[in-house]
């Protein structure tokens, strides 16, 4: 039967605590399938602010025609609503998605609230991004139910979900979560244990401490450096992993670790520690990242970071939408 709830689209309601940018962001995707959704937040007014722009957001997909799922905006926009109480919130939810700040104690006072209001058959997921399950739900009466949900930013228009287990949660809240994320349109990614990073940021870790290194070292400037990405492997990487990416750029991986293994391991072996600099702990590392930031000022100012923020959601958005229009061909085929 629990399974079987949350197949149903638009049957039952699914709480979304915290309404900031990444809460705001399920409320819709969720909203986009048709389920009934409802926002909290401890500050009333930022929820009454969420909802304003979720409505005037979803009607600008709609116009662009990358507003997901088929139902009109303003009906999406119907489905979700604000409460200031928490209890309403969560209470009789089937799935409870926590969006708060990135801060251990605080998750763990959230969610000790909200463990003593939902039944037994509520999933509790969690959009933390590196914090391990285990340290949030330890002490939950519920853990066997609670799994991390790590969004990629935005959720909305990059639908990949990290799908990290505490050591305690169930097989039955793992398989249900995955079946859900697919049913509302993201990509699941189901990891068999909880460690730091997760997967995302530490394949985005690896790629940005090789970053600094070269940049750094004066091989290649911050400006350049991004031309590498967004002009070369960030356009294969839109429309495919590394990993097929390797098979397709050879005959099959077996051919692939035949040609490129060799030189693949010699050239990681010379790529160094790990910068120091992110640490800020040395006035040479202070140094390191005052240099990066200005040189991405004279790109980006300060003063144009929403402005340039909105043009790549704008870009996303587009980019999302050519992906689910190939998809759709392909299966068409």
């Amino acid at each position: 039967m629990f399974q079987k709830s949350l197949r149903m689209s638009g049957k039952g309601s699914v709480g979304i605590v915290g309404s900031g940018l990444i809460g705001k962001s399920w409320a819709m995707i969720f909203a986009s399938v048709g389920y009934e959704v409802k926002l909290f937040d401890v500050e009333p007014s930022q929820v009454s602010t969420a909802l304003e722009n979720i409505k005037s957001e979803l009607l600008e997909f709609e116009e662009a025609g990358t507003l997901r799922g088929t139902l009109p905006a303003v009906e999406q926009g119907k489905l979700i609503t604000g409460t200031s109480s928490l209890k309403d919130c969560v209470q009789d939810a089937i799935y409870i998605q926590e969006c708060v700040p990135e801060n251990l104690e605080l998750k763990i006072k959230v969610w000790t609230e909200i463990d003593g209001l939902v039944d037994e058959t509520t999933i509790l997921g969690s959009s933390t991004s590196c914090i391990v399950p285990s340290l949030i739900s330890e002490k939950l009466k519920n853990r066997e139910r609670f799994i991390v949900a790590h969004p990629c930013n935005p959720p909305y228009h990059t639908p990949m979900v990290e799908l990290v287990p505490a050591p305690w949660t169930n097989q039955e809240t793992r398989d249900t979560t995955r079946e859900l994320m697919s049913a509302i349109g993201q990509g699941p990614v189901s990891l068999s244990r909880e460690l730091p990073g997760f997967v995302l940021n530490r394949i985005q870790y690896a790629l940005l401490n090789e970053c600094w290194r070269l940049i750094r070292d004066g091989i290649v400037s911050p400006q350049d450096l991004d031309v590498v990405m967004k002009d070369g492997m960030g356009m294969r990487y839109a429309l495919m992993g590394p990993m097929e990416t390797i098979h397709l750029n050879a005959d099959g991986t077996q051919n692939y670790c035949d040609r490129y293994g060799e030189t693949i391991f010699n050239v990681s072996s010379d790529s160094g520690p790990v910068p120091t600099g992110w640490k800020q702990e040395s006035e040479a590392d202070r140094a390191e990242v005052a240099a990066l930031h200005a040189a991405l000022c004279e790109t980006v100012p300060l003063e144009k970071l929403y402005e340039r923020r909105v043009w790549r959601d704008k870009g996303l958005a587009a980019l999302g939408k050519l992906k689910r229009d190939l998809a759709k061909s392909a299966k068409d085929e």
